[in-house]
């Protein structure tokens, strides 16, 4: 795992070694985030909604475990919409680090 050290001692940002692992099953349609991720309403997203899907993305690449990533984090889909999440900057600090490693971002 690549990771940064959050603020305040926080665990660090979750980066599963196998994210590109395309034969992985990701959560679609409707979800329901864990306690330990959405810890207010709502706590459910509509993936197919941009919208819903942006704020659901942030929260798990946040607050998620390895595990939560590779459920609910599809690569290909986080390329997509990466210039449109609103991340914390050691979030995107450490996804942009990772993604660059790849050559996948500039």
């Amino acid at each position: 795992m690549s990771a940064r050290v959050r603020p305040l001692g926080r665990p660090p940002v979750a980066i599963p070694r196998n994210i590109a692992d395309r034969s992985i099953p990701k959560a679609c349609g409707v979800v329901r985030l864990p306690g330990h991720i959405a810890w207010s309403e709502p706590f459910e997203y509509d993936l197919g909604d941009r919208c819903e899907l942006l704020l659901a993305y942030a929260q798990v690449m946040t607050e998620g475990m390895e595990e939560d990533v590779l459920r609910y984090i599809d690569l290909d889909v986080l390329l997509a919409v990466w210039d449109e999440l609103c991340l914390s900057p050691y979030v995107r600090e450490a996804w942009a680090e990772w993604l660059c490693s790849r050559g996948l971002i500039e």
